[in-house]
């Protein structure tokens, strides 16, 4: 059975949210092990790359280090913003369904239960997170890329759920994230024709956020990246929490959160210090400084 459950968490203990269980838990970054997925973090970025070409399918080696990955993110304080691509020409063609044939009830229920667990701890990590697109991003990897907060997409980017084409649906969550980003009707469309949406008509439906030559697709990402790991972690945070609460709840679940989280940031190291900057700058007459946050 353990091979047929690409999604495997470490035993015992508890990521008390999502129900994931593991004890000492100490993420190793092991180039030897991690063939199929790289995992590295420096200067507060991390980032995750998808490294089994062509197709980058999400064979079981490659889920099981993206989950290693994902729960060693979600211990630590010294992340601002985590980048999601994909080596080689496309992004991801989605899981590896060699496995499914055959497989019981018993299996499916584990399988899709511990998969949607990883896919909801990664979207509810506490910082922005930057997914660059290129080629076909399909299935699995679609919703993978659906669960970031920033999509940049290379222009022969394509994006579509084949589901249906073998008599599923969308396992990981893929057609509600789409209806919340674009509206049920699109979402539906494509869901029941598994159609191939290209990027400049994502672009223009408001799925994704930029969209840029192939050659120019790093730099782009990058250029969010760099620019998320200097602003205000805790603001970022607080905005993830919030349009979550409305989209779970509708706009008076979010209202309902804000005082409380308030209480906690204003009083932020961040905060304080942006604040006392720019009521000296106003004093002054002087344009506000750019402040360096620093995710405290």
């Amino acid at each position: 059975m353990a091979k047929l459950l690409w999604f495997v968490f470490p035993q015992p203990s508890n990521v008390w949210q999502y129900g994931i269980r593991y004890k000492n838990f100490i993420y190793h970054l092991n180039q030897n092990n991690m063939s199929l997925l790289e995992y590295t973090h420096e200067n507060g970025v991390a980032t995750i790359t998808f490294n089994n070409p062509p197709q980058n399918r999400l064979a079981n080696e490659l889920t099981e280090k993206f989950t290693e990955a994902i729960i060693d993110l979600s211990q630590r304080k010294d992340t601002r913003v985590i980048y999601l691509k994909a080596n080689g020409t496309d992004f991801s063609f989605g899981a590896d369904v060699g496995p499914w044939l055959g497989i019981s009830s018993q299996e499916v229920h584990g399988l899709i239960e511990n998969g949607v667990k990883l896919s909801n701890l990664f979207e509810d990590l506490p910082v922005p997170i930057v997914a660059a697109v290129q080629g076909h991003c399909m299935g699995g990897g679609f919703e993978f890329a659906l669960r970031a907060d920033v999509i940049v997409a290379a222009d022969n980017a394509k994006f579509g759920h084949p589901e249906a084409t073998i008599g599923v649906f969308t396992l990981l969550g893929g057609v509600q994230r789409v209806a919340e980003r674009i509206g049920r009707t699109r979402a539906m469309q494509m869901a029941l024709t598994a159609e191939l949406l290209p990027a400049d008509k994502a672009f223009d439906y408001g799925l994704i956020n930029e969209v840029v030559p192939l050659d120019q697709l790093e730099n782009a990402a990058q250029a969010w990246v760099q620019k998320l790991s200097k602003t205000a972690t805790l603001a970022h945070a607080d905005h993830k929490k919030l349009l979550r609460a409305w989209s779970d709840g509708g706009v008076h679940a979010a209202d309902a959160l804000m005082a409380e989280m308030a209480a906690k940031t204003v009083i932020s190291e961040d905060v304080q210090g942006s604040l006392k900057g720019a009521i000296e700058a106003i004093k002054a007459g002087k344009p506000r400084p750019q402040y360096d946050f620093k995710g405290k």
